[in-house]
């Protein structure tokens, strides 16, 4: 019974973190796949790649429109990976907030604080769709994207992640549907 109770409240959860990347005249659940199968063809286009370190770049897609963020060692690199997202098919735009340094082991470690803190808050937070809105932070540059249903949701999530110790910037990616 707790099996049946638990997988429900998933099934739930899932479907109405669905809700908030509809678009005119499609299923949300197909609009869903579309992003996940483009952010899967882009790394593993990366992967097969020479020039990019593809586990070093995170790949975010919403509406065909893909967020490229991570730390490489150089330009080329980060160009290299715009290139690569945007040859994938149904890839409308890509956003490319690769920094360009290296990443320390305390620096990996500093930025899952702060990772970890921005989602507690947006968790807490009972007006913001949390589940709707990624985050990531490479070298205290917090990149925030997601759907959220309102202007309201996507400011709090904003200034939730600028109060936040430890951040150099905020990158906002999160579209209003």
């Amino acid at each position: 019974m707790k099996k049946v109770l638990l997988l429900s409240v998933v099934a739930l959860f899932a479907i109405s973190g669905c809700a908030g990347t509809h678009e005119s005249g499609k299923n949300p659940v197909e609009s869903m796949l579309d992003d996940s199968t483009i952010t899967t063809r882009v790394n593993h286009e990366m992967l097969k790649d020479q020039t990019v370190k593809a586990r070093q770049i995170d790949v975010d897609t919403i509406g065909g429109n893909v967020t490229l963020t991570g730390v490489v060692a150089t330009q080329n690199e980060a160009s290299r990976a715009t290139q690569i997202a945007q040859r994938v098919p149904g890839v409308k735009s890509v956003s490319n907030n690769i920094q360009i340094g290296q990443r320390s082991f305390g620096d990996v470690w500093d930025d899952n604080v702060v990772s970890n803190k921005i989602k507690a808050k947006l968790i807490a937070e009972p007006e913001v769709r949390s589940l709707n809105i990624d985050v990531d932070v490479y070298l205290g540059v917090v990149t925030l994207t997601g759907v959220v249903s309102s202007k309201y949701q996507r400011d709090r999530a904003l200034e939730i992640s600028r109060s936040t110790g430890g951040i150099v910037k905020v990158i906002d990616n999160i579209k209003v549907q």
